[in-house]
This record gives C-alpha cells, structure tokens and sequence, in this order.
C-alpha cells in the first residue's frame, strides 16, 4: 500500500497551518511549499502523529483536504487533535458530496429570511452587526461553503470587511471565510444558476 512520507505530511500540515493562519500566505500559490526544515521536524516529540497521517493518506490531495476539513471546522491548530477527532474530515467529505444540493437549500433559507431580494443577504440592517448570510452562517443554520460560493459569486466579502466594525469575532471568521475560498472547489455555473432560480422564481 501507497504511503506518504512523514516529512512530507509534516510539510503539507506546516503549509495548510500557515495558509490558514497568516494574512499573506496562500499554500496553493506557493505550491504548499514553506520554509519547513528536516530538522525541525526530526526534532518533534509528536512526529508518529505524521507518520500515522502518512499511512492512512494515499495522495497529497487526500492529506490536503483532510487539513483543509480540520482547521476550517475548528480553532485547534495540533495534529494530534486532529487526529483525534477524524469525525470533522468526514463530516466535510460528506459536506462536499452534497455541495449542490446543501447550497441550495442554504440559498431557499436566505431568499425566505431576506423576503426573496438577493442583495438583501448582505445588507448590514440597523442594529445588527452583520449581514444576514454571516449571520445565519455564525449561527450555524447554513454551511461555511454556501458563504464561500456566494463570495466567490459576488465579492461581497470586500464590502462586508469595510462595513464590520466588531473586531473579537469577525476578523477571525472573515480570514477563515477568505482562505477556504482560496482552496474550495465547485462549479461556479451551476451554483450560479442555482441562486438565479431561487431568487427569479
């Protein structure tokens, strides 16, 4: 059976940890490629937790959405938490599966909250602090792939950086929105039409 290195699976998660966790850096971009040395990883007590993340992984691909699913649902950053709860990779994989079908039953939530006008969605409303589709996403009745498409879509994401003014919450929820964007994958038509559909019918 295929297996990956474990320097190179300590190599992704350095480079996923980064993408995730820095302004600037963006690991598709740079190839996940980082500044990771072998010595720094021969010199970590936790190097069996990539070792063991090497032999259930076939391809790097499979490693990087296993990454991606982890530091997306969650604020713990260790690989040996990760690997402790695997229910996170697979709840995502399943999540991916139903992309289409998920998004648009997030898209028929927000047309019947936003009274069927598509802008409405993200527009910030006297007394709140976000607009209606970070809001339903923070509160966990649509999924944090929806909000990635429909920035993908639209741009909104700029607009609603300028317009938040809270700075405990968002600025963590907005990178975490703007670096899955950099790696989700989907078909922008069919999403497209998916929302033409919901809010022209």
């Amino acid at each position: 059976m295929r297996m990956i290195d474990p320097y190179d699976v300590y190599k992704y998660y350095m480079a996923m940890k980064l993408h995730f966790e820095s302004d600037s850096y963006e690991a598709p971009k740079y190839n996940y490629k980082t500044s990771a040395k072998p010595q720094s990883f021969f010199k970590r007590r936790d190097r069996y937790h990539f070792a063991k993340l090497g032999r259930k992984f076939n391809e790097p691909s499979e490693l990087i959405d296993f990454f991606t699913a982890q530091f997306t649902a969650s604020d713990k950053s260790w690989v040996g938490d990760m690997l402790q709860d695997e229910e996170k990779y697979t709840e995502w994989q399943k999540r991916q599966q139903s992309l289409t079908y998920n998004f648009e039953q997030d898209i028929n939530k927000l047309a019947e909250e936003a009274g069927g006008t598509f802008d409405d969605i993200f527009t910030i409303l006297e007394g709140n602090n976000y607009p209606l589709v970070i809001e339903k996403y923070m509160q966990e009745e649509i999924t944090l792939e929806t909000v990635v498409i429909l920035d993908r879509l639209t741009g909104f994401m700029r607009r609603a950086d300028r317009a938040i003014t809270e700075t405990i919450v968002w600025p963590d929820v907005s990178k975490r929105i703007r670096k899955y964007g950099l790696l989700l994958r989907f078909d922008m038509d069919r999403m497209r039409k998916v929302v033409l559909r919901v809010f022209t019918s």
